[in-house]
């Protein structure tokens, strides 16, 4: 076998296995690296894939007997929580049933690995491409580099040479780092700490207690009390016979309050809100893994060099403005991105700074970039206490006297949350929070 690939991807992620699917159709010839036995093996995550780059990768991705996800979601939930109450925002729409899916629900072992299936049959059915590899258990000790120029990657005592090199590591970015695209010490307010719990339910009750059809799905986000006070914020998800529940919770915070992550699911899942939606079911794996924070600023500034590229959490592209935490749909694109300035460069015999800064250029252009400057500063409102600590106990106070009938004479509703306010904060407090609520959502 020659050596010598068009582009070798390191990482069988998402945005490593999009950047493949990009090349194969393309007919580049690439090697794809996964430390894992299986692209996927390694990855405990899971969560919504959110947007519609998957229909272009595999169009009519929903059809078929194991289509690679879960649910699609149409039951969309966020809700705030103090210790015993919960206050939510709901919404569902039969909009969101129409294909392609606006989103949906993955359970990355699986998923990833059916991703990886469906890129080796773009090989399969290739002319160049069928010298492409995508070889796994392999780990990579350090790229190879020829003066400021990197040629290719080293693993054990093999090398193996490209025109470039697309990184797709996550977020533990150890060859980012060891070429200065990354410094060598990320610190602890850009990553957070991400544990969940997959548990078991009979399909008949997913169906009844999450009000689901077919394959529809709901997800939903938690602030407040789900994190007993540490900065961060709740999640749960319906997968096919399973749902999902975690916590993201602040790298920074979490070692500053000593508290543990498990603990803290705990205390999450027997709160009353989140006890019920569990009710009777089987704990089948837990996993606790490193994530980005979403902050822009985690962001290096410059995610290209001679003969290399930085796509997905490797390079810290992650959004959680609020609405919905965005990783694996910025994976997705930026692996797309990353693949097609290979195909560019490749055009023109040129895998130079210069020439691969297109992609830095088409990331700034599209939506990742865009919203991770646009909503940085809801990013940064949402990690603040006042909206994971007071904003919660404010609305479930309220909901608690709004909701509440005792017969006796009823405040109004408006009288009701002034009061609500001024037990937690203050009026000029909130004033200032919708301000900045207004500018930055």
């Amino acid at each position: 076998m020659d050596d010598r690939f068009d582009c070798i991807i390191v990482g069988g992620g998402i945005a490593g296995l999009s950047a493949a699917m990009v090349l194969a159709r393309a007919d580049a010839k690439f090697l794809l690296v996964e430390r894992g036995e299986f692209c996927g093996a390694k990855n405990v995550s899971g969560g919504v894939l959110w947007g519609y780059d998957l229909a272009r990768l595999v169009p009519n991705y929903w059809e078929g007997d194991d289509p690679g996800y879960e649910r699609f979601v149409n039951h969309r939930r966020l809700s705030f929580l103090d210790e015993s109450s919960a206050f939510s925002m709901d919404f569902k729409s039969a909009t969101f049933d129409e294909t392609p899916y606006m989103g949906v629900t993955v359970l990355r072992a699986k998923f990833d690995s059916w991703l990886a299936a469906q890129v080796q049959n773009v090989i399969d059915a290739g002319t160049h491409a069928e010298d492409s590899i995508l070889a796994t258990d392999i780990l990579v000790d350090a790229l190879e580099k020829d003066g400021d120029r990197v040629v290719g990657i080293r693993t054990g005592d093999e090398v193996f040479y490209a025109d470039c090199v697309i990184l797709a590591e996550g977020v533990n970015n150890l060859l980012t780092r060891q070429i200065g695209i990354e410094p060598a010490y990320v610190p602890a307010d850009h990553v957070a700490v991400g544990v969940k719990e997959v548990i078991a339910l009979p399909e008949a009750t997913l169906r009844d207690r999450f009000q689901l059809s077919g394959l529809s799905g709901l997800t939903n986000e938690f602030v407040g009390a789900a994190t007993s006070g540490v900065e961060g914020g709740g999640f749960l998800y319906t997968n096919r016979d399973s749902v999902s529940v975690g916590l993201v919770l602040a790298m920074a915070d979490l070692r500053d309050k000593k508290r543990k992550p498990y603990d803290l699911l705990n205390e999450f899942k027997a709160h009353p809100a989140i006890a019920d939606m569990l009710s009777g079911g089987e704990v089948l794996e837990y996993s606790a893994h490193v994530v980005s924070t979403g902050d822009v600023a985690a962001v290096p500034s410059r995610l290209y060099d001679n003969g290399v590229l930085v796509a997905g959490e490797a390079a810290h592209l992650l959004l959680n403005s609020g609405k919905a935490i965005q990783g694996m749909d910025y994976a997705m694109r930026s692996g797309i991105l990353a693949a097609g300035t290979v195909l560019s460069a490749r055009e023109a015999g040129d895998a130079s700074a210069d020439t691969l800064a297109a992609y830095q250029q088409a990331l700034d252009d599209s939506y990742l970039m865009k919203d991770l400057r646009s909503f940085s500063d809801a990013v940064q409102l949402f990690h603040s206490p006042t909206m994971y600590q007071k904003v919660p106990n404010i609305l479930c106070d309220f909901g608690r006297d709004f909701f509440g009938i005792d017969n006796e004479p009823s405040s109004k509703a408006a009288d009701m949350l002034k009061a609500s306010v001024k037990k937690h904060a203050s009026l000029w407090e909130m004033a200032k929070l919708g301000y900045k609520a207004a500018r930055s959502l």
